[in-house]
């Protein structure tokens, strides 16, 4: 039987899910879930997502700070840092991107978070989609196809991981 995927989230996974679909306050199942699997193993981050969460100064910042900071992996390990050399070899060797494109993939965290997924073998979660004609900005599905890094959408990994935003018992 194969092992669960490791599942290393982007920063929309976090971000966007407390701004929008998943508020604290409507889906605190969601959060729960996120902890849940990141103590049994297969729910991860690296350390320049938590940077970019830090620079929000919100409720997700104190909730990442206060349940989820140990899920963050470093980043300054040598086999990520190899595969960062691929993964940005690739992206700067694309004719179809921008020369800004490319420049803003250098200094996200994309690139990082793909470098890991690809030296771990985890599984990318993030809430972009894959676009063939994209030329204004490197994303994320477009590299993993690319490289051969699987990913998944934020709902996926939920049904992956059978994840139930539950009410709560009376």
């Amino acid at each position: 039987m194969p092992s669960q995927p490791v599942f290393l989230l982007d920063a929309n996974a976090f971000i966007e899910s407390a701004k929008r679909y998943y508020a604290f306050s409507i889906a605190p199942g969601y959060w729960d879930g996120l902890i849940f699997h990141a103590q049994k193993g297969p729910v991860r981050s690296i350390d320049r997502v938590k940077t970019e969460i830090d620079k929000g100064k919100d409720d997700l910042k104190i909730w990442v700070d206060t349940n989820f900071q140990e899920w963050f992996e470093s980043t300054n390990q040598q086999d990520v840092i190899d595969a960062y050399g691929r993964v940005m070899t690739w992206a700067l060797g694309q004719p179809q991107y921008t020369a800004f494109a490319k420049a803003e993939f250098a200094k996200a965290a994309d690139g990082w978070l793909i470098a890991h997924a690809l030296a771990k073998r985890y599984v990318v979660v993030s809430d972009e989609y894959y676009d063939p004609n994209i030329r204004r900005r490197i994303k994320i599905p477009n590299v993993c196809r690319a490289i051969g890094v699987s990913y998944l959408n934020t709902f996926e990994m939920l049904h992956a991981l059978h994840v139930q935003l539950t009410l709560p018992s009376q």
